[in-house]
């Protein structure tokens, strides 16, 4: 009996092992099985001379370097950076556009700080206006933007922390749109990294203002303050920042061989130093960290068996691009795993998610993709 039991008990394995849930096209072997996993989503540590900095990876959104990225700082012109955002948002809705002459108040023009010299009574292309926030941080352009789409700067500070808040920012809070001093305006290095990611993403066509070196305008030249840009081709963004209480800020964004990074430096002792901890971290990411994709969005992974179906099998492909960052020195263990049932029953309708895709160091699993079928 006890044999008897036995032969069952290795049975039920065998059905449970061919009906149940299948992974591949990676089967683990003994040697990787034992390694000890490692914390790779776990950003690194690094001594930063300022308050507070990120590094991020803006296709996947990882953290790759965190100091102190929680600490509450004043955004000084990084609000700018939100004001931006709304300007290209609705550009993209079709409510603007870039040939529309805005209106400049006399609070526009008696607006302090940083200028790009608009004439009050004038009207001034948007266009030339993105440049004046973009590339000469121009207090008065910001507020002629936000004049021109919410009436007022105190609606408009309304509309920048509800923008703030569908991106994810949960430690901010904006009460104009130049990052002028106020008690009630706050943010975070993280919270600029999510900003500046989505900002890239959404919108990638405003580096070609963030990455001009100089501003004429009304016969002024000016010269961009990310002091990063002239000294190297791969930084081609994006903002900095200055108030007395917080010191100085740079968000510089950098691409090298396809792959974008970006590093937020909050509260250095100077521009120099802004700039030298920024750099520090771009070459800090690129050098120890690299970017692997494993498969495309909508690249057929594999084919399941089909009962009762019109063909014999049906195509599964990934819903996104399996793309993910891990210290260099990790690269070759870095492998996908499929997790579907071993066949599937008509009817299947497309578009239907039958599982997932598991990108995965040895064990660990660092990032799960739906799978779908791609036909019916």
């Amino acid at each position: 009996m006890i044999d008897l039991a036995k032969r069952l008990h290795f049975l039920l394995l065998c059905l449970l092992l061919v009906f149940g849930t299948a992974a591949y096209p990676y089967r683990l072997d003994a040697t990787e099985a034992s390694r000890t996993p490692v914390q790779i989503l776990k950003p690194h540590q690094l001594p930063i001379n300022a308050k507070s900095a990120v590094l991020m990876d803006v296709a996947t959104g990882q953290v790759l370097v965190a100091y102190r990225e929680h600490t509450r700082i004043p955004p000084a012109s990084f609000a700018k950076l939100l004001t931006l955002y709304i300007v290209f948002d609705t550009l993209k809705q079709g409510k603007l556009r870039l040939d529309d002459k805005v209106y400049i108040s006399e609070k526009a023009w008696r607006t302090g700080g940083s200028k790009m010299f608009v004439e009050v009574g004038t009207k001034v292309p948007l266009r030339e206006l993105i440049k004046g926030i973009a590339v000469v941080s121009g207090n008065d352009a910001c507020v002629a933007v936000a004049e021109h789409l919410y009436g007022s700067t105190s609606l408009f500070a309304q509309a920048m922390n509800a923008y703030a808040r569908k991106i994810g920012m949960k430690e901010s809070h904006f009460a104009n749109p130049h990052g002028l001093p106020h008690r009630e305006q706050y943010t975070t290095a993280m919270d600029m990294a999510l900003l500046a990611r989505s900002y890239l993403l959404k919108f990638p066509e405003a580096l070609q203002f963030h990455s001009m070196q100089a501003y004429t305008y009304s016969g002024i030249r000016q010269r961009n303050r990310n002091g990063l840009l002239r000294k190297g081709p791969s930084v081609d963004g994006l903002k900095t920042g200055y108030i007395a209480q917080a010191g100085y800020h740079l968000l510089a964004t950098a691409k090298r061989h396809g792959w974008r990074l970006l590093a937020v430096v909050m509260g250095a002792k100077s521009p120099a130093v802004r700039e030298e901890e920024a750099m520090k971290l771009l070459n800090y990411g690129y050098r120890n960290f690299v970017l692997l994709t494993l498969f495309h969005k909508g690249q057929v992974l594999t084919e399941l068996p089909v009962w009762k179906g019109k063909k014999g099998s049906l195509p599964v492909v990934a819903t996104a691009d399996g793309v993910v960052v891990v210290p260099r020195e990790y690269r070759t263990r870095v492998h996908n795993v499929a997790v579907l049932p071993a066949e599937l029953t008509a009817p299947i309708q497309r578009g239907q998610q039958l599982g997932r895709a598991e990108i995965r160091l040895d064990t660990q699993t660092l990032k799960t993709i739906p799978l779908m079928a791609a036909q019916e």
